[in-house]
């Protein structure tokens, strides 16, 4: 690599030597200095000029920073600028606005609606909606000025079409078909959004989402006209891309989808991004069966890109709140009962072996790795009666009491009034789940990342999935070569979305940069803190081995913990991106 300096000897902000580089491209690391002014890389190879801020890197790595295309950080920001525990993972860039779900555009009436819908679908604490977001805009460039000059990572966001509709049919959105008058309206509100700066939209044609009161959100009112009319919209903005979350990617194609996902690429001209493609040993056909809309949408002039999370996120269920058990295909009749109510229900023998069946059986796709009951540990407790349940595994108690293991968990959960914290086992953590990802995780239509961050606060944690993939790499299954691992993570997203210059370490790139030690590189286990708005609980992961991120040339995070620095810019299409066609 040779060296190279862009003016006249200038002080540099940062200087890195003598580390191993792993460029974003997907070639061997190399070694050599990095030097950092203005936000940017102005300096590669070997370096020599002074430097306000100086590190010796032999033995440390260097990569871009880590992009996450799929987080629900639209909220989350504004109390925790610095955007963790993504943060600490070595991620510089999120996207949000995924599923169809935003803040804006937002008419004050609708704020309430708004809040009790992210709190139901997307886990996000109530409390915390309300009184750690300012909730003072209405139009979708104003809530990205709100969030402009105070984040610690880069953050853009899709325009959700659950937040448009909202917007402009008001109420009955889920219920109400797109007219001559009112399309045209949903037009403009997202050609607004876009020519603020939104990087496209985003889309829910599922059964999966529902909103406070149980209804369809939003965005289930759109028949298939109204999602290639506002296709067409995205088509006529620069830096613009499509997502959405599908029925078929979990319960397989019917020919309607995959025609008309396929169409709506292609009348966008533009990638369209889907959540999520699921593994399960137990039908390993299932994933060509997904990757079949790509090749079909081919045929058709389009591009679509499934979703595939990295790694086993560690995950909380409880009966007594909204999860992913409610999800289950078959038990969202009781599920979303009144507490009372389904608590009458669960104590059915009838009711039990039903939703029993229905978790383990083919249909209920990406969340049958739900079903298997007797893996579950149990967490924090709350009664008398289950004194020393807390941390003791469900299939031992059955033993114990010599019944099934569903029978078994019920009956903890009842005396704790569906209170008791669930630790689900990590599914398809084996030899044969493993290898059916690694068969598709480089193929130029799955896109290997995502956290869903920011969102299911008190059950998941996915933003550690970089650190926590890299140590696999490095030092444990070894499931491909570091700058592999690091080309999936910073420039296949950025290229996909078409961020300017991110996702690479280039002379004149954008200085985002993780230096990390491979011997120590790896996410801590996931913990219950109470550090949220009106003192709700959230999971968050420390990293290991993170000894420097830098976010627009500023250092963001030291030895794994957050500086408080704010650099982070929002990334609004067409200023910040290039377009990307389907064709």
């Amino acid at each position: 690599m040779a060296g190279a300096r862009h003016d006249g000897g200038q002080v540099l902000d940062h200087l890195i030597t003598g580390a191993t580089i792993v460029d974003g491209t997907g070639a061997p690391p190399t070694r050599g200095d990095i030097g950092v002014r203005d936000g940017r890389v102005v300096a590669l190879g070997r370096v020599d000029e002074p430097a306000r801020e100086a590190l010796d890197a032999d033995g440390l790595m260097v990569c871009p920073g880590f992009i996450d295309p799929h987080t629900h950080y639209d909220a989350q920001l504004f109390w925790d600028p610095a955007g963790s525990p993504s943060n600490v993972h070595g991620v510089t860039s999120v996207i949000g606005g995924n599923c169809s779900f935003g803040l804006a555009p937002l008419r004050p009436e609708d704020a309430a609606f708004t809040r009790s819908m992210m709190a139901r679908v997307e886990g996000m604490p109530l409390g915390a909606l309300e009184t750690g977001v300012p909730w003072s805009w209405e139009t979708f460039g104003g809530y990205l000025d709100a969030l402009e000059g105070r984040i610690g990572l880069n953050a853009g966001f899709i325009a959700g079409h659950s937040a448009l509709r909202r917007y402009v049919l008001g109420p009955d959105a889920h219920l109400t078909a797109a007219d001559e008058h009112t399309l045209p309206a949903l037009q403009a509100a997202l050609g607004e959004a876009l020519a603020a700066g939104a990087l496209g939209l985003s889309t829910d044609i599922s059964t999966a989402h529902m909103d406070a009161d149980g209804n369809p959100v939003p965005a289930k009112g759109a028949g298939p006209d109204e999602h290639l009319a506002l296709c067409e919209v995205v088509g006529r903005h620069p830096g613009t891309m499509l997502s959405g979350i599908f029925q078929g990617g979990s319960t397989g194609w019917t020919d309607f989808e995959l025609d008309h996902l396929s169409r709506m690429s292609a009348v966008a001209n533009r990638v369209l991004n889907w959540n999520l493609l699921v593994v399960d040993a137990a039908f390993p056909e299932r994933v060509v069966q997904q990757l079949s809309l790509s090749r079909h949408a081919r045929t058709l002039g389009g591009r679509v890109v499934a979703l595939l999370m990295p790694t086993i996120v560690p995950m909380t269920m409880s009966f007594g709140s909204y999860c992913a058990l409610f999800l289950i295909p078959g038990w969202r009749e009781v599920m979303g009962l009144p507490l009372a109510d389904r608590m009458q229900a669960l104590r059915s023998s009838d009711t039990r072996r039903r939703l029993a069946m229905a978790a383990n059986a083919e249909e209920a796709g990406m969340f049958r790795v739900l079903g298997n009951f007797a893996g579950y540990r149990i967490g924090d407790t709350n009664s008398a009666a289950n004194d020393g349940m807390s941390g003791r595994v469900v299939g031992d108690i059955a033993r114990e009491r010599g019944v099934d293991p569903f029978d078994a968990l019920i009956d903890v959960v009842l005396a704790d009034d569906l209170r008791t914290v669930l630790w689900p086992p990590a599914s398809g953590d084996d030899d044969e789940h493993w290898a059916i990802r690694a068969s598709v995780w480089n193929d130029d239509d799955v896109l290997m990342a995502g956290s869903d961050a920011g969102a299911h606060l008190d059950r998941m944690c996915g933003g550690s999935y970089p650190t926590q993939f890299l140590a696999e790499c490095l030092r444990g299954r070894q499931f491909m070569a570091v700058e592999q691992a690091v080309h999936n993570f910073t420039d296949k997203p950025a290229r996909l979305f078409g961020l300017r210059d991110r996702g690479r370490i280039a002379l004149g790139a954008f200085a985002d940069l993780v230096v990390f030690d491979p011997a120590t590189i790896g996410a801590q286990q996931a913990r219950l803190v109470h550090d949220l708005p009106g003192g709700a609980v959230r999971l968050v992961a420390g990293s290991t081995g993170v000894h420097r991120v830098l976010v627009n040339g500023v250092e963001t995070v030291r030895d794994g913990e957050s500086t408080g620095m704010t650099p982070g810019t929002v990334l609004r299409s067409g200023a910040d991106t290039d377009t990307v066609t389907a064709r």
